[in-house]
């Protein structure tokens, strides 16, 4: 089958822009299990980090441009090692390790041949007006780089006040997007693949981040007592969340056919199944649905607390099946599962 790969600038980054026809899956599962790679929706594309590397992978000529993270100066470079020896001593995941890595490393591109050691609160501060104004970056993206700068000179150079007068852009009030129950429906009959179809289930039916779902090993899978053992929640919190019954005949079938070694989905080479690859899968499902509002596979996460939530499940259950720690964070589904308020008729219809 058809690919293409080419090197391209992606917000001011050299990447490597990959095409190839979608039902080539072989390709599909080395693209998406090569670290940092993204799908673009302008584009219609997946890229990846422009490294000697990736060039080496998909047959490019030796690179005329660098990435960010190799245009650093050297004696940064050092610092920037330092810098990730630090968050895997202190057990960061992987997940925030890489962006925080990729945040960190865009300052230390920014501030050229000055030691970051050196910077004064007002040089960082400049370099935050730099995100928001010129390069026009969203509020998450500079808290993200906030975090990763604080890390730095808070945790590990120990200066406490450096950001006292630093301030954060208010984030938007955003509401979870919950997918309609007829819409989940459809998604199910239309994912006609079994792995598929099991993943999107236990998705929708447990709650499970994408990556929790990935990460379920065999063992997890308690049939006798009707739980699973999440042991890769965010923040390395373990919980226990119940095995619907209706999947349980489906999750034999499943077995039987693609026989699991370790994880409960696993790649073709026997490794943990990607991330990407369960984002892509929801993607295509949820095209054939017809269904036009943009959501994202952690949509099912929103649909089951909401969906539990009109069902009159008390919030504190959904708050423990979630695994949030603040009960605030579980609130949120009140604002948009509210039946009561649903039901307050307008004036306009009563004229």
């Amino acid at each position: 089958m058809n690919w293409n790969a080419k090197p391209i600038l992606h917000k001011g980054t050299a990447r490597i822009a990959v095409s190839f026809e979608r039902r080539n899956e072989a390709l599909l599962t080395i693209v998406t299990a090569t670290p940092d790679a993204l799908w673009s929706q302008s584009k219609k594309t997946w890229h990846l980090p422009d490294t000697a590397e990736n060039r080496n992978r998909f047959g490019l000529t030796e690179a005329t441009g660098k990435s960010v993270l190799a245009l650093i100066a050297p004696q940064s470079q050092r610092v920037l090692e330092r810098f990730v020896e630090q968050l895997r001593l202190m057990g960061y995941s992987h997940h925030t390790i890489r962006k925080y890595r990729a945040d960190f490393g865009d300052f230390l591109y920014w501030i050229k041949a000055t030691p970051p050691q050196e910077c004064d609160a007002e040089k960082v501060r400049s370099y935050f007006v730099h995100c928001l104004i010129e390069k026009r970056q969203s509020e998450a993206l500079i808290h993200s780089r906030m975090n990763a700068l604080k890390f730095y000179y808070v945790s590990m150079l120990h200066r406490e006040r450096f950001f006292i007068d630093i301030p954060r852009p208010k984030k938007p009030h955003k509401l979870p997007k919950v997918i309609p129950v007829e819409i989940i429906k459809k998604l199910f009959e239309q994912t006609i693949n079994l792995k598929h179809n099991t993943i999107l289930k236990l998705c929708y039916g447990m709650g499970l981040r994408v990556s929790e779902v990935a990460g379920l090993a065999i063992p997890d899978i308690d049939s006798r007592n009707m739980q699973v053992l999440v042991e890769h929640g965010k923040g390395k919190k373990e919980r226990y969340v119940n095995l619907p019954e209706s999947i349980l005949g489906q999750l034999r079938d499943y077995y039987k056919e693609y026989r699991p070694k370790h994880y409960l989905f696993e790649g073709a080479d026997g490794g943990q199944y990607s991330i990407r690859t369960i984002q892509h899968i929801f993607r295509e499902s949820m095209k054939k649905t017809g269904y036009n509002r943009k959501v994202g596979i952690h949509s099912l996460r929103h649909s089951f607390a909401t969906h539990l939530l009109e069902q009159g499940t008390d919030i504190r259950f959904i708050q423990e099946l979630l695994g949030h720690n603040n009960i605030k964070t579980t609130l949120l589904y009140t604002e948009v599962s509210d039946n009561s308020i649903r039901k307050i008729i307008s004036p306009l219809d009563k004229l």
